[in-house]
């Protein structure tokens, strides 16, 4: 895992709960929090700071990934704007994860392991996501498309999701946020 999605995780926690929040989740996972952007980290780590914080939040660990996962991506498209200078949309950005944005992430990243995406939209402009990682946090990546809806000002309804471990399924409606709601 890179050290960028650590950092983009302590910024998180750090800004919802305090830095003393992620001292105490530090110290409840045994990690000493010293990630740089560029570095690559046991995977198992990421699954430490998880764990306790779903113990630490008595949320169930999925949550928490959907949470990190919604919270981070304005995080995420600050620290690189290069990866969405052609994007208008949530929608545009699922559509070409696999062209545009991983490529440029392992520019980025050399030898990170990025996820696989299948991105289909349909006749009823609903998008069918398939995704694929040894990894397994289909939560996070549900937790980033809705934070990708919020960072374009998009209402993004899961309408289902099927998790399999390595394998996740979602069928995604996107559509404009009403005045009231943005």
């Amino acid at each position: 895992m890179k050290g960028v999605v650590f950092i983009l995780v302590e910024e998180f926690v750090t800004e919802q709960f305090g830095s003393e929040a992620w001292d105490a989740l530090l110290e409840d996972a045994a990690l000493d929090g010293v990630w740089t952007t560029l570095g690559s980290y046991p995977d198992e780590q990421l699954g430490r700071l998880v764990e306790a914080a779903a113990l630490r939040f008595d949320l169930p660990a999925q949550e928490v990934q959907r949470l990190v996962g919604q919270g981070t991506f304005s995080g995420l498209a600050a620290q690189h704007p290069e990866l969405l200078e052609h994007h208008v949309s949530c929608r545009t950005v699922l559509l070409d994860l696999n062209g545009i944005i991983h490529p440029e992430v392992m520019k980025l990243y050399p030898g990170a392991e990025v996820p696989w995406f299948e991105v289909t939209e349909q006749a009823d402009g609903l998008l069918h996501l398939y995704y694929r990682s040894k990894r397994a946090l289909g939560p996070l990546a549900e937790g980033l498309v809705v934070g990708a809806g919020a960072y374009f000002n998009e209402r993004v309804e899961l309408l289902s999701v099927t998790d399999a471990g390595e394998e996740c399924q979602m069928v995604i409606r996107i559509e404009p946020m009403s005045a009231a709601e943005s």
